[in-house]
């Protein structure tokens, strides 16, 4: 794992996106193609921003996300279908292929048209962000560790609903979905490449959490640590409850 602290979520996001250019780069050199997995929310903003503007043959990387509430409507402004097609897909007019999680209709028919899509090759790179209970994805705690399903229907904790709701992505918890279709702790592990960006004070709890215990479904960003090529980029305010020792 390599652990890189930057001042700020903008040094942050363009930090990391440099790091991630370089990845899809170097597969497109070796095999004609990429594939990555992007995170979203609040904490995304900037390594997203700055990944549009990164020089990549866009037209040889397909992009996968990670999770989508049931039953919401792609025109509302919690979506993250709208959020990627707005913030990422409609910016690179020549991306190869946008898959992306529907949480309205058949979502069983959905969840094997998605797995099959992301199963036909490696995944080279996944930039994964970690909530502020330390889920991944939307594997809220306790997340299931041992199902080898690509994605999964889970119930949405409160502690993850209320994030939602400080995000401004909802007015009450009462109008967050309490289900949501997520990628696997499984699958999300399978990715060649994870860079995880985590900035902000809200995420601190979560940071030092996942620094000072073991792999923990209680914790489930921890089975991150189990990965073999895990870049880890904060800014100071989300290691600020973090001791020196973990961050050099």
């Amino acid at each position: 794992m390599r652990v890189t602290v930057l001042d700020n979520s903008i040094e942050l996001g363009k930090l990391a996106a440099e790091a991630a250019a370089l990845v899809l780069n170097e597969q497109i050199g070796l095999k004609g193609k990429a594939r990555i997995i992007l995170s979203t929310g609040a904490s995304q903003f900037s390594v997203i921003e700055a990944l549009t503007k990164q020089a990549v043959d866009w037209s040889k990387v397909e992009m996968f996300h990670l999770d989508e509430y049931v039953g919401l409507p792609l025109t509302h402004k919690a979506s993250f279908r709208k959020y990627l097609q707005e913030r990422f897909v409609d910016l690179l007019p020549q991306l190869k292929r946008a898959h992306f999680v529907n949480g309205e209709g058949d979502i069983q028919a959905s969840i094997i048209e998605l797995t099959n899509e992301i199963r036909k090759e490696p995944i080279d790179l996944a930039l994964i962000g970690i909530g502020e209970n330390a889920h991944i994805a939307f594997n809220d705690p306790p997340a299931n560790f041992e199902t080898t399903e690509a994605y999964i229907i889970v119930n949405l904790d409160e502690a993850c609903r209320l994030q939602q709701v400080r995000e401004g992505w909802f007015p009450t918890a009462n109008d967050v979905p309490t289900r949501a279709i997520t990628m696997t702790v499984h699958q999300i592990l399978q990715s060649k490449v994870i860079i995880s960006c985590v900035p902000h004070q809200a995420k601190a709890v979560a940071i030092k959490n996942f620094f000072e215990n073991d792999i923990n479904r209680q914790i489930p960003a921890t089975i991150l640590k189990t990965h073999a090529n895990l870049s880890l980029y904060l800014d100071k305010e989300s290691a600020s409850l973090t001791d020196e020792k973990y961050l050099n």
